[in-house]
């Protein structure tokens, strides 16, 4: 009877235990902003910036029902990618809807006009109520349960490869340089989050010229599985050197309908090698059919549009899934 006795007992505790979670990540529509909702399996939480401010709380209300079906009550750290009006004019009013404990950030800005102080300082008058983590290429974020790597953070980039990439890149003679991005966006704190074999690359709205540092000579990343579309889709990032060397199985693209999403930018991350699929949070009104994915990659098909996300699930063997809120398609990817 014991052995019995024990085998029911273990069931009963089987069902009582809750599952073990995966990586979850939300692709927040926020109208060719950024807002991405991270969370751990550990269950601790990472906000990658928070939109726009404005627009009756539009931003602050779609992150606080992206956490709420997350299960998420508070934000454990909230990264501020740069300080432009479309990645952190947010916060206050998300701020006012969901606690947040640690603020991280690339430091003071570049940007001096009165209308990036103004935009500053909203932020920082929320920073100073948590605790403020000021990072450098080469720190860890530390969040339980991932590994999320700063690559980029205040103008520069890792010094060394990660482990397993220094592969020189022979495509390095052929980048063209553009005009120097004297912006907050060469100032992007850009990350690369592992989990198990899963690696997912987010350089903010990083541009063309300061991609070279992390791919030239030789490439300082290694390879990855997703890659969240620099810059929204805009033709100042996502050079080849830096598609070709990272070679993405999927590209997911924050772009809006009239921001970002530029046919030239598109065709270059289509043609990569091993790319798989790009989803888009918006159908790109410039591309037309040509330079955009087939629907059922698009979150928003309409230009007038009900905020809808696309949310990515990873397995610790590596394998995830991706699911378009919009007509529930997923697709998964091993």
């Amino acid at each position: 009877m014991r052995p019995l006795l024990l085998s029911i007992l273990l069931l009963a505790a089987a069902e009582i235990l809750p599952a073990a979670r995966n990586l979850e990540v939300y692709s927040i529509d926020v109208e060719g902003g950024q807002a991405t909702l991270v969370v751990s399996p550990s269950g601790e939480s990472m906000l990658i910036d928070t939109g726009w401010g404005g627009f009756n709380k539009r931003d602050a209300d779609r992150i606080a029902a992206a956490a709420k079906s997350a299960g998420v009550k508070k934000i454990d750290y909230l990264l501020i990618t740069h300080y432009h009006a479309d990645h952190v004019g947010g916060v206050p009013q998300l701020a006012e809807k969901l606690p947040i404990i640690n603020f991280v950030d690339h430091g003071p800005s570049v940007e001096d006009s009165k209308q990036a102080q103004v935009l500053v300082n909203a932020y920082t008058a929320f920073r100073d109520k948590g605790k403020h983590i000021e990072v450098k290429p080469g720190d860890t974020i530390p969040i339980k349960g991932l590994d999320v790597k700063v690559l980029t953070a205040a103008g520069k980039a890792i010094d060394q490869p990660l482990p397993g990439a220094g592969q020189p890149d022979p495509e390095c003679a052929s980048f063209q340089m553009k005009d120097v991005d004297k912006s907050e966006n060469a100032q992007s704190v850009g990350v690369l989050i592992t989990y198990g074999e899963f690696r997912m690359l987010d350089l903010g709205d990083l541009t063309w010229n300061k991609e070279k540092g992390l791919v030239c000579p030789v490439n300082k990343i290694g390879t990855v599985d997703l890659y969240l579309v620099s810059h929204h889709g805009i033709n100042q990032s996502s050079s080849p050197q830096l598609l070709h060397a990272i070679k993405p199985k999927v590209a997911l693209m924050n772009n809006g309908a009239r921001k970002g999403g530029s046919p030239d930018t598109w065709q270059i991350i289509h043609d990569t090698p091993g790319l798989q699929d790009i989803w888009q949070l918006h159908f790109a009104v410039a591309g037309g059919k040509e330079h955009n994915s087939a629907d059922p990659f698009i979150a928003n098909l309409d230009e007038i549009c009900e905020g809808k996300g696309i949310h990515l699930e990873v397995m610790k063997d590596g394998s995830f899934k991706l699911t378009n809120s919009r007509n529930k398609y997923e697709k998964e990817y091993k």
